[in-house]
C-alpha cells in the first residue's frame, strides 16, 4: 500500500501481535513485528498499543505477554497485559448461577499478576477479551481498580455495553473496542455512545467501526471520547485512518481521535515520550 500522507500525528490503541506460531494458528493471520512496524508507517502511526491474540483457554497469558514486551524494544509499540479470569460475562442467569462458585484455576490472571504487570515498566495498560478468556473474578478486578491502568476491552455482542457498563464502568480507565458493536451492530455501537453521558473514564476506539454516521455523531457529540484504534492485522490501519479522513468534522476532533485524547488516557503515547 502507498504511505497516507495527511500531517496529523496517529497512534493506534488496537493492534495485535501475535508472539509465536501458535498463535498465528490460533488467529489466522500472520504478521511479524517489522511488518506491522512497516503497515503503520504505511498509515502515519507513530506509536501503536499491542497485546496478544487469544490463546487456548487453559492457557496463561504470562509468557505471550512477555514476548510481546520484549517484541515491543525499540519498536514503536508500548505493550499491553491480556488478562483473563474464571466468570462467565454473558449475563445469562445460567451464568449468574454458574459465576457464583466460580474460581480461579492456575492458568487465570490473579491479583499478584496484575501488580506485577502494572509494576513493570514494559506493559502499559491491561486488554480484556471477555467473550474469549472469560472474566476476572472481583478479587483480580478490584485489583485493576487499585492500580488504575487504562483497560481496552474487547466488546460485542457476547460482552455488550451494557455487562461493560455494569462489571467494569467507574472503577478504571475502559477503551471499548469497535464502539461496542463489533461485527457492525449499529444497535450497540449506540447503546455505548449513550453511556459516554453517564461515565467520564469510558472512551470508543474506532476500529471497524464502518458506518460513517456512527463515526460523525460520535466525533460531534463527544470529540474527547474517541480514540483511533486500527484493528491491525486484521485490516490495514490505512482503511482506518481513511476513514477517519473522510468523515465530515473538523481537523480538531479528527487529531483528538488520532492522538490527543489517547495521550490523555495512555501517558506514554504522549509526545516526546519513549
Amino acid at each position: 500500500m502507498l504511505e497516507l500522507e495527511h500531517g496529523f500525528r496517529v497512534v493506534d490503541v488496537n493492534a495485535r501481535l501475535d508472539p509465536d506460531k501458535q498463535s498465528i494458528a490460533t488467529r489466522g493471520r500472520e504478521i511479524s513485528p517489522e511488518r506491522l512496524e512497516r503497515e503503520l508507517h504505511q498509515a502515519g502511526v507513530v506509536r501503536a498499543i499491542v497485546s496478544p491474540g487469544a490463546q487456548p483457554g487453559d492457557q496463561s497469558y504470562l509468557r505471550p505477554n512477555n514476548a510481546v514486551a520484549r517484541m515491543s524494544v525499540d519498536r514503536p509499540f508500548l505493550a499491553f497485559a491480556r488478562v483473563n479470569g474464571p466468570r462467565d460475562p454473558s449475563g445469562r442467569t445460567s451464568a449468574r448461577l454458574r459465576n457464583l462458585t466460580s474460581s480461579r484455576k492456575d492458568y487465570h490472571t490473579d491479583p499478584d499478576d496484575v501488580e506485577q504487570y502494572a509494576y513493570d515498566d514494559r506493559f502499559h495498560g491491561f486488554t480484556l477479551a471477555p467473550a474469549k478468556d472469560g472474566l476476572p473474578d472481583e478479587e483480580t478486578l478490584s485489583m485493576l481498580e487499585d492500580v488504575g491502568l487504562p483497560v481496552f476491552v474487547e466488546g460485542g455482542k457476547e460482552f455488550e455495553p451494557s455487562a461493560v457498563a455494569d462489571s467494569l464502568l467507574g472503577r478504571f480507565p475502559v477503551i471499548l473496542s469497535s464502539f461496542g458493536g463489533f461485527p457492525l451492530n449499529r444497535d450497540l455501537m449506540q447503546e455505548a455512545m449513550d453511556l459516554l453521558d453517564d461515565h467520564d473514564d469510558f472512551y470508543l476506539d474506532t476500529s471497524f467501526v464502518r458506518y460513517r454516521s456512527v463515526l460523525e455523531q460520535a466525533l460531534l457529540e463527544h470529540p474527547d471520547r474517541v480514540l483511533f484504534g486500527s484493528g491491525s492485522p486484521e485490516t490495514h490501519p490505512n482503511v482506518g485512518v481513511m476513514e477517519i479522513l473522510t468523515l465530515d468534522v473538523s481537523e480538531d476532533a479528527m487529531a483528538k481521535a488520532f492522538a490527543k485524547n489517547a495521550a490523555r488516557v495512555i501517558s506514554a503515547l504522549a509526545p516526546g515520550e519513549t
